[in-house]
């Protein structure tokens, strides 16, 4: 595979701009739509006036960045790493980006062999605290594996916490994962994570906007979120503080119409709290892989029907329920009672609660009748009803 899909001045251009121009600089970006990436490319190479809407003090950086560009340098450096670059406009671009506007990204760096955009088509983003709980981690990566197993992609950071156990199930269920980084994916980060991450490159895909050995800063990782949000049809947080970057995801994915849904957690939990918030505003509830499916999935993958425990009252017609629910709940009880609390006659009572005895939920002590054990605890090995 080609380590530049077409290469050509175009993409050598947006190669180099991935060195000069921060991601997501909305300035640049309005740039490149405007004037197109080889004029942005000449006035930087050239030394010309600065651009619309840069000043002085920020031209003086952009060229400075630009005269330690070296665009075929990086893409010698991708290929030596098995890593090739996707531009927008080619066959494995994901169309969905584009609905950032000018915070594009010019172009990724993707490291794996599978193709990107195929692969975004059926993704979801699942994120969360760095610092998770026992918890946390459990319904990451409990919901990644459903979410794999069920065909879908799974995308997260790759840093410590919930994006590492949502990684670690979708890869332990044998399925498809991306981890969208906000350094050179040539140089893993967190350094702890560079075993998960080969192993996402083998098995799925690593993806940034970096070229390659840059390294990550506060405000790279915060702008890295919204790809990950872009990229999916939904994001997933499953803990998260008040100020947790995973919010800024969350955010950024109902920003661009994605469905944005939360895990629930313990109401005293501070890294739940930020969940909590979401699910608040307008974001959905979810508990497994069924629930996510239902909403970002096609017409007709619906999570199945919940339901509690079947009592033995709900295996019975109406009137036996009505009978049944007029025995107290300790002690015996007349017939001529029973038949005034479920509102029938007393024969009826007497015929129903003749019923209930063969079928084992009431007994006869000498005049009265009792609910037994079987009436009063959940039927665990009952049918449930048609």
């Amino acid at each position: 595979m080609s380590v530049v899909e077409g290469t050509d001045g175009e993409l050598l251009g947006r190669v180099f701009l991935t060195r000069v121009v921060e991601p997501g600089d909305e300035t640049g970006g309005r740039w490149v739509r405007e004037l197109g990436v080889d004029a942005v490319v000449r006035r930087l190479r050239e030394r010309g006036d600065p651009l619309p809407g840069a000043s002085g003090k920020r031209w003086a950086g952009l060229l400075a960045r630009a005269e330690r560009a070296e665009p075929r340098s990086d893409l010698a450096a991708a290929r030596d790493a098995g890593v090739r670059f996707v531009g927008p406009g080619t066959p494995q671009w994901p169309g969905q980006l584009d609905d950032l506007g000018d915070a594009r990204p010019l172009g990724l760096w993707v490291r794996g062999g599978a193709d990107l955009r195929m692969w975004a088509l059926r993704s979801v983003a699942v994120v969360g605290a760095r610092a998770c709980t026992e918890y946390g981690a459990h319904m990451a990566a409990t919901l990644s594996a459903g979410l794999a197993e069920r065909g879908w992609v799974v995308v997260s950071g790759g840093a410590y916490g919930v994006d590492g156990a949502a990684h670690r199930g979708a890869l332990g269920a044998g399925g498809a994962t991306i981890a969208v980084l906000a350094c050179g994916v040539d140089r893993p980060y967190p350094r702890g994570h560079t075993g998960l991450i080969g192993r996402i490159a083998e098995q799925g895909l690593v993806v940034g906007e970096l070229p390659p050995g840059d390294h990550p800063t506060p405000s790279r990782f915060i702008l890295r979120n919204r790809v990950i949000a872009a990229l999916t049809r939904g994001t997933v947080v499953v803990e998260a503080a008040h100020r947790s970057g995973s919010l800024v995801t969350a955010r950024a994915a109902r920003r661009l119409g994605r469905h944005t849904m939360g895990v629930p957690g313990p109401a005293t939990s501070g890294l739940s709290a930020g969940v909590h918030e979401l699910l608040r505003q307008d974001a959905v509830l979810v508990t497994d892989a069924d629930e996510v499916v239902e909403l970002v999935g096609d017409m007709g993958e619906l999570a199945p029907e919940r339901r509690g425990p079947v009592l033995p009252r709900d295996l019975l017609d109406p009137a036996g329920q009505q009978v049944l629910a007029a025995l107290p709940g300790r002690g015996t009880a007349r017939p001529e009672e029973i038949a005034l609390a479920a509102q029938t006659t007393p024969d009826d009572a007497i015929a129903r609660l003749y019923e209930l005895r063969a079928l084992g939920y009431v007994e006869r002590h000498d005049d009265g009748w009792k609910l037994t054990r079987q009436a009063m605890i959940p039927a665990q090995d009952v049918p449930e009803p048609r």
